[in-house]
């Protein structure tokens, strides 16, 4: 965890998150539907778990 913070802290943060982007949307389908819920609740924290989570009944 350690060294992906390092490389992302040398990014520009538009660059990194675009890295992370393609890094997580190739792990999204070898993971649980709720191992992804998990993932976004931890970036959007945990106010937003009910939006995230009503976003998931549709």
């Amino acid at each position: 965890m350690d060294e992906i913070q390092k490389i992302i802290e040398k990014m520009d943060p538009e660059e990194a998150l675009s890295a992370m982007a393609q890094v997580a949307s190739g792990l999204f389908p070898q993971v649980s539907e709720e191992a992804r819920l998990g993932f976004v609740v931890g970036l959007v924290g945990e106010a937003g778990a009910d939006k995230v989570a009503s976003l998931v009944q549709l």
